[in-house]
């Protein structure tokens, strides 16, 4: 069986009343980013170490489902301080997974800043269907930096 090929990518878009650095301290600082990153009763993020810079690698670990350890990892390709972060994305979850891209655009107006996040490179059902989760990362991500 073949598996179907689509292109477009996942994109989720969420208003934040809070500045945009407060955001992108929350998305690249891993003590923060352990605060919030996780969905309840499916997966949370047990460690990060992150080297924030252009070319610069990140990876997180954590507990999802059944208790499965899990690690994603990749490496920054844009980062412009607190309006844009791009980076890969690698999954040891999915056996055929391959390296897709994640962008964040932060576009602060006024006292609130919309996020926008594009995950681009999901080449299979299979792989689209295991990174559903973003809307839900990104409740969470607002209820930290709204606090």
């Amino acid at each position: 069986m073949n598996p179907t090929v689509t292109g477009d990518p996942i994109v989720q878009e969420i208003t934040i009343t809070a500045p945009a650095q407060r955001i992108f301290e929350a998305l690249t600082n891993p003590e923060q980013l352990m605060q919030w990153w996780g969905v309840e009763g499916r997966f949370h993020a047990t460690q990060m170490k992150s080297d924030l810079r252009v070319g610069g690698q990140w990876i997180m670990r954590g507990i999802g489902m059944n208790g499965k350890p899990f690690t994603v990892r990749g490496q920054y390709r844009e980062v412009i301080r607190p309006r844009l972060l791009v980076f890969t994305w690698l999954p040891d979850w999915q056996d055929d997974a391959s390296e897709t891209l994640v962008r964040i655009d932060l576009d602060e107006t006024g006292d609130v800043t919309t996020v926008r996040l594009a995950h681009s490179g999901l080449t299979t059902d299979a792989s689209r269907a295991s990174h559903q989760g973003w809307p839900q990362l990104l409740a969470r991500l607002r209820a930290h930096a709204e606090r």
